[in-house]
């Protein structure tokens, strides 16, 4: 174990990640333009922080005057990467393979996105990809594995206008006590065109979605065996 800890230390220590940029209509928008990227890819591990909105101290964020244009009903891609000069695809470029967890996107209607803070209640959850036991690979598996890729359908029934989107990846792989889950989250500002406004969806506040004592949170995934894990927080809104 003395050989065996100092490099799992090393391995952990470099296993960050930073939703960096988005895809819209397959055009990537650029590192930063948009998305309110960190200045260090560390996670946040305190559920109550209001750094869990957006991210922020102690990564803090850089704001962007960008507001990307999405078209509703859409897919939008965010992509993860380790470090912001990172532009490789490689599984080591994108998050360590022991971060193992669920991807997640929520969005939150505000008034201005280059502003809004995201702190506070209007989130409501787009899309999740857990586990799945009959392959027994978690989200975060698919994204490594697939050049740093996480796909988000925006939804079409939702109000025309400025959102946050907040991209999130959990690792579980510390997560027997809390805290131990590790959380990385960034926010891109779109401006969604073309939805119907028909279904107004259901929200919860960042901090506030997720507690500690949440199934999804805290946990051990290597022993016993998981067979089913249930995604923290509230249900994937649908139109």
């Amino acid at each position: 174990m003395k050989l065996i800890a100092p490099l799992m230390a090393a391995s952990l220590a470099s296993a960050h990640t930073i939703f960096s940029s988005l895809e819209v209509g397959g055009v990537n928008q650029g590192i930063g333009q948009g998305v309110r990227v960190p200045s260090y890819n560390g996670p946040i591990e305190d559920v109550t922080s209001q750094s869990l909105a957006c991210n922020g101290a102690p990564n803090p964020t850089t704001p962007s005057s960008k507001v990307i244009t999405v078209q509703a009903g859409s897919n939008v891609t965010a992509i993860w990467r380790y470090m912001l000069s990172t532009t490789g695809t490689a599984p080591s470029d994108i998050l360590d393979s022991s971060h193992k967890g669920p991807t997640i996107a929520y969005l939150k209607k505000v008034s201005d996105a280059t502003t809004d803070t995201g702190i506070g209640g209007g989130w409501f959850k787009i899309q999740e990809d857990g586990f799945t036991p009959s392959t027994g690979v978690w989200g975060t598996e698919k994204v490594i594995n697939g050049q740093g890729r996480h796909s988000i359908k925006i939804p079409s029934c939702i109000a025309p206008g400025q959102y946050l989107l907040r991209a999130e990846m959990i690792a579980l792989h510390a997560a027997g006590s809390y805290p131990g889950a590790q959380f990385y989250m960034e926010c891109a500002q779109i401006n969604v065109v073309g939805g119907t406004g028909a279904k107004t969806p259901s929200t919860v506040s960042f901090p506030g979605a997720y507690a500690g004592t949440d199934p999804g949170v805290k946990l051990s995934i290597y022993w016993p065996v998981v067979t089913s894990y249930k995604v923290p927080g509230p249900a994937v809104f649908t139109c």
